[in-house]
């Protein structure tokens, strides 16, 4: 009886101390498509090769770590049509596209690679032409995987295309005294169950008696 109620509070605990050891969430190192509007970056619904922007519009791409669509980093920089493209004049049957392309940072960037610094780019391009088309005027050399994912733009990364990669994790606060163990959260849960299972222990060994 004893031993079968020492089973039952210590399968909670392991796993209570499991979970505070598993890895960092996994993450992917790629480019990122952003369209804007209002003076907000917006993910953008589809990808470069299909999207057909009009005159005027501004369109970004950074690269960087991320979980998801949902955790992706913004562009950085200047975003504004008139700022990027003020000196381009338009052009019957033609459009003007504004790219703000940010490398990164180096903590996203593969191992030996520098990001190189953030720029912008004013694209003109055939009316019906797509945003692929416009870093192909501004950005090359472009590189694209097999199933058209864009892998590096104006040559970077050198290699490497939405690889997975430990996700990037916020720094910890300083502390006077470094920490070896467990968090304080998890000495409180192995407390409440190293309790329960006394209590039931006692209770156990009352019944016996």
């Amino acid at each position: 009886m004893i031993r079968r109620v020492c089973a039952l509070f210590l399968a909670p605990l392991l796993l209570l101390l499991g979970a505070a050891g598993q890895a960092e969430a996994v993450g992917y190192r790629y480019w990122s498509f952003w369209e804007r509007g209002d003076g907000h970056w917006t993910y953008a619904t589809q990808g470069p090769s299909t999207a057909r922007p009009a005159d005027g519009d501004v369109q970004g791409f950074r690269f960087a770590v991320s979980e998801d669509s949902g955790d992706a980093t913004k562009p950085r920089g200047a975003a504004d049509f008139d700022a990027i493209c003020g000196g381009t004049p338009a052009r019957a049957g033609q459009k003007r596209v504004a790219l703000v392309i940010d490398f990164g940072i180096p903590s996203d960037a593969s191992s030996g690679e520098t990001p190189p610094p953030a720029r912008t780019a004013c694209a003109r391009i055939p009316g019906d032409a797509t945003t692929a088309d416009a870093l192909a005027a501004v950005a090359k050399p472009l590189r694209y995987d097999t199933n058209a994912l864009l892998c590096a733009i104006a040559g970077y990364p050198h290699k490497g295309c939405g690889e997975q990669v430990a996700a990037k994790t916020d720094p910890a606060p300083a502390k006077s005294e470094p920490d070896h163990g467990p968090s304080v959260g998890v000495l409180a849960g192995a407390a409440a169950v190293a309790a329960l299972g006394g209590a039931a222990l006692w209770q156990a060994r009352r019944r016996r008696g």
